[in-house]
């Protein structure tokens, strides 16, 4: 997590999630972490379809234009901000995620990341811990930080109203990134 804290150091809503893996070295788990966030899930798919709806809705009612980003938010949509091999991976994201089309805010590289002080910035880190010499423990990190305190006000409704759901992404991505690493040991 040392990346994680370098590039999001304080925070104002975090959430963590972790998976056991017995069997797995920390380095098949680690060469399946960005394989297992860009397989894509239907599950996953038609959440993000729901989040959507309204932004949807009120396009198709001609109610507005700009309810919604080009293309369907997902893995595609963060930015890879540093690795650290065979320990983690931190992917960044910056905008008003309430927004119906997230504001989301180009991040090209860490530094335009860490730079980026007047934007809610968001942090998911996926990282192996090894447990013993056969087995490691793959856990995400997600940390919001608000850039103000309307931000924070602003943001604080949608994140309790999505965290449920962002916690089973998060469990159904720890369990792809199993898989996959499952696979490659066979």
């Amino acid at each position: 997590m040392k990346l994680m804290n370098h590039l999001l150091p304080e925070w104002q809503f975090a959430e963590r999630h972790a998976l056991q893996l017995d069997d797995i070295t920390t380095a098949q788990a680690y060469a399946s972490i960005v394989p297992g966030l860009s397989a894509e899930d239907p599950w996953v798919q038609r959440a993000i379809a729901v989040r959507e709806m309204p932004g949807r809705l009120l396009r198709s009612l001609g109610l507005s234009r700009n309810t919604l980003p080009p293309q369907a938010f997902g893995f595609h949509s963060f930015t890879c901000l540093g690795q650290a091999p065979d320990r983690e991976v931190v992917f960044g994201l910056a905008g008003q995620f309430w927004r119906l089309d997230y504001g989301l805010r180009p991040v090209t590289d860490a530094a335009a990341f860490t730079h980026m002080s007047d934007q809610p910035r968001l942090l998911l880190n996926v990282c192996v811990e090894p447990v013993s010499a056969q087995g490691c423990r793959l856990v995400t990190h997600t940390r919001v930080h608000c850039a103000t305190e309307a931000q924070r006000r602003r943001f604080a409704p949608y994140w309790y109203a999505i965290r449920p759901v962002s916690g089973l992404i998060r469990q159904r991505l720890l369990q792809r990134i199993a898989k996959m690493a499952r696979a490659t040991a066979a």
